[in-house]
């Protein structure tokens, strides 16, 4: 998601929960994302794991497919461009995961997979971001010079 506020974009990233994301902010942030169900376009999976990550719907009338990505441990991510808000100091409501915590513990915790999620100038998104998720920057601001914001 992005928006476009006193003539520059901004890019909506989500920083990922549990302990050990806790104390990590430079290239630890990300997209909303996650894996498709069996069967499922993954157009649909990108709104549903926007969804279950920030807690809001991905709305939009516009979805403009900017590629695909393998992130360091081989993970495919495909991504799309959409224009959309999020209200200042609005908290995220993420699903959840367990992880034995601390580890060796034998006791399982629940941590939200998404523990915030803010937008970020284009400039300060290149640093939050994954490493390997940046080229989706690179390409928004791509098809934003090729296409023109509506009048």
């Amino acid at each position: 998601m992005f928006r476009r506020r006193a003539g520059e974009t901004e890019v909506f990233l989500a920083h990922p929960g549990g302990p050990y994301f806790q104390h990590r902010d430079e290239g630890s942030w990300t997209i909303p994302k996650g894996e498709p169900e069996p069967g499922e376009e993954l157009l649909e999976t990108a709104k549903r794991e926007f969804m279950e990550e920030v807690g809001a719907p991905a709305m939009s009338e516009a979805f403009h497919p900017i590629g695909w990505i393998r992130q360091k441990g081989g993970k495919i991510v495909h991504a799309w461009a959409f224009e959309g808000d999020w209200p200042e100091g609005k908290a995220v409501e993420s699903m959840t995961f367990k992880l034995e915590w601390p580890p060796g513990s034998g006791r399982e915790r629940s941590f939200p997979e998404v523990d915030r999620a803010t937008f970020f100038k284009l400039n300060e998104a290149r640093v939050r971001i994954k490493s390997t998720q940046a080229p989706f920057i690179d390409r928004l601001i791509a098809w934003l010079r090729s296409s023109p914001p509506p009048s």
